[in-house]
């Protein structure tokens, strides 16, 4: 049985390697092409390229799915089945009927909830406390096919975009290879999705990663985290962007030392994005509904650093306003 795999970051490879272990014959790989990455724009293979290549699999790298002529080296690989997991593009009508047993699809959250290209990140960016696996059968629609199965992955509240891809990517490898026995069988479950209950997550945009000081401490907490590794925060601060990689849980114990330079005047009283206080702890920033304490920041033109090491830097003051 011919397989065609289909994927593009790290969180896809886990799939990939599964079904290498389990001995199933892919016979190609589609991704992505590479991209300039860095400061230096180095033109970087994706994650599941790099994985191929190790294993010595043929590699299809299309601009566009929907060409002929990408739709033509699938076919030419006469699949039997087609597994996607974050391959970062629809497939058309031609590759989906191409193989017999179908495509499957290897999605990051509770179907029909988050739909689209960033669930993860936006379950955590919503507060959610769990999410997912779903594997479904792909249809012409986003990420309307058929379920076969779920699996529920919970959010811990330290949880990341980073470490929620990776729990998840190993969660989703898992299910495949679970249910691939019984698909090929053709005695899996294939339910459909009630389209009223769905909601969509779109991929972010540079305005899901500025920071709203209005909102409440753990809207803000929840929305950087979710940001974290790939984007973080950010905010203006001097006329300049501000980027945020890490902030205290609200209601983690902030453990303030004696000497930390505080805003005079009551905090209540003071505008939201107004920094009330500066400590080893990290840069108390006032929110709708109290502060936050920001760990790990970014100032324009430097590298990511510690708020701590920041701090000693000595530029800035309680009483600015992060805007």
């Amino acid at each position: 049985m011919n397989i065609v795999f289909m994927g593009t970051p790290a969180f896809a490879v886990p799939s990939l390697e599964g079904l290498l272990s389990a001995g199933y014959n892919i016979v190609g790989v589609v991704t992505q092409p590479d991209r300039p990455q860095g400061r230096k724009k180095v033109l970087t293979p994706t994650p599941v390229k790099e994985a191929a290549l190790r294993h010595g699999l043929p590699v299809l790298q299309p601009v566009r799915m929907r060409a002929p002529e990408a739709v033509a080296e699938v076919a030419a690989l006469q699949p039997d089945l087609i597994v996607t997991a974050a391959y970062g593009q629809i497939l058309p009508k031609g590759v989906l009927e191409l193989p017999k047993y179908g495509c499957l699809n290897v999605h990051g959250s509770l179907l029909p909830k988050y739909r689209g290209g960033a669930p993860i990140q936006r379950a955590i960016i919503n507060g959610e406390k769990e999410t997912g696996i779903t594997l479904m059968y792909m249809a012409e629609g986003l990420d309307t096919g058929d379920m076969i199965a779920r699996v529920v992955v919970p959010i811990e509240d330290e949880d990341t975009s980073g470490t929620l891809f990776e729990k998840l990517s190993e969660a989703g490898a898992k299910l495949l290879l679970e249910q691939l026995p019984s698909i090929l069988e053709g005695t899996s479950d294939r339910i459909a999705q009630n389209d009223e209950e769905s909601t969509y997550a779109s991929n972010l945009s540079r305005d899901d990663e500025r920071i709203d000081w209005s909102a409440s401490s753990r809207a803000i907490y929840d929305r950087v985290r979710g940001l974290v590794p790939f984007a973080g925060g950010f905010t203006t601060w001097n006329g300049e962007v501000f980027k945020i990689w890490a902030v205290a849980r609200p209601d983690a114990e902030q453990g303030k030392v004696e000497g930390a330079a505080v805003v005079n005047g009551q905090a209540s009283g003071q505008a939201p994005g107004t920094v009330l206080s500066l400590s080893p702890q990290g840069i108390e920033v006032k929110t709708g509904d109290g502060s936050v304490m920001l760990t790990r920041v970014q100032p324009a033109g430097k590298k990511a650093m510690e708020a701590e090491e920041f701090i000693r830097g000595g530029v800035m003051k309680p009483g600015m306003v992060l805007s």
